[in-house]
């Protein structure tokens, strides 16, 4: 017999502190007692903001104000087959009055203390710990010294994601660049990923791995990181991301850039129709400034990335 083919909009709702509102499921439903993300089943005739916007008010009596699409996660439960639009929901009015659940929850990423989830929502749990902006390195440009201060000050200032690629750099150079940044990043606990080159990944201790295209296009395997990221320029390479069971892409260039001469970017129309139903959350990169942070989020993406205009003391 063949399942039922459900498609159900589910709310991230986030504080300024970064924690996410989890529900438990009622004693006479599917998973009682399971922890879930709010939301519902999207009906015939709306779409999955429609139905965002609907379940948050029936379930929780509030008006969600910015309802931003996020990832998308498909499941094959015993009773149906789900897909799971997934919208991070950062702004709202009213005061939260649960209908539905037996009980809601603030929770920080990276620190669940309830148990069990729902079990579609493994990896939307490790996709919030992924930070929302990404530092891309080029100290083989402006030199070692100068990249590590702007490193430091960033750190300082909340960067927690930072991408060494320092491929012109030669081997002993690039190593020693990367174990300092590791270094700095340590005590904030931020991200460091190494781009394309595993051996310095191992050896500085840093806590990813990024792939380049032409790395993802003949890997046969995730590499066995804590995080594994890749550079795409179109669908088909997201995809494959995907298949590999990749934490994160980066797509672009959204715009022109100084790196990529005569390249014409994507624009966020083009960047939010390859991004559309992605199961990873995807950084938006190239000729983008943080400030465009909200354009980038209504587009789909996770977060921005960038080489220049990413790192304070930065005038070039």
């Amino acid at each position: 017999m063949m399942k039922k083919r459900v498609v159900v909009a589910a709310a991230v709702m986030t504080r300024e502190d970064g924690r996410f509102l989890l529900g438990k499921r009622a004693p006479d439903t599917f998973y009682p007692g399971y922890w879930e993300f709010p939301g519902g089943k999207v009906e015939p005739g709306e779409t999955s903001r429609e139905a965002l916007i609907r379940e948050l008010r029936e379930e929780l009596g509030i008006e969600a104000r910015e309802a931003w699409p996020w990832i998308t996660r498909h499941h094959d439960y015993e009773h149906a087959q789900v897909r799971l639009d997934f919208f991070e929901v950062p702004r709202w009015s009213g005061t939260l009055r649960d209908h539905v659940h037996s009980a809601l929850v603030w929770q920080s990423p990276g620190e669940l203390s309830v148990a069990p989830m729902l079990p579609a929502n493994g990896p939307v749990l490790k996709a919030l710990q992924l930070p929302r902006q990404m530092g891309i390195t080029r100290a083989w440009e402006i030199g070692p010294h100068r990249q590590l201060a702007q490193i430091e000050a960033a750190l300082t200032t909340g960067l927690r994601l930072i991408q060494v690629r320092e491929t012109p750099l030669g081997e002993p150079d690039r190593r020693t660049f990367a174990q300092a940044v590791v270094a700095l990043a340590r005590p904030y606990d931020a991200v460091v990923m190494i781009n394309g080159d595993e051996k310095t990944a191992h050896f500085t201790g840093a806590k990813g791995i990024h792939l380049t295209s032409a790395q993802l296009a003949v890997a046969t395997a995730r590499p066995d990181f804590e995080w594994v990221g890749a550079s795409c320029h179109n669908r088909a390479e997201l995809e494959r991301a995907a298949i590999l069971g990749l934490d994160y892409a980066l797509l672009g260039p959204v715009h022109p850039t100084p790196t990529h001469p005569g390249k014409p970017g994507l624009g966020w129309e083009t960047f939010a129709t390859m991004v559309s139903g992605f199961p990873l959350p995807v950084l938006a990169l190239g000729g983008v400034r943080p400030d465009d942070y909200p354009l980038a989020r209504a587009a789909g993406a996770h977060g921005l990335a960038g080489i220049r205009g990413f790192w304070p003391l930065d005038e070039s």
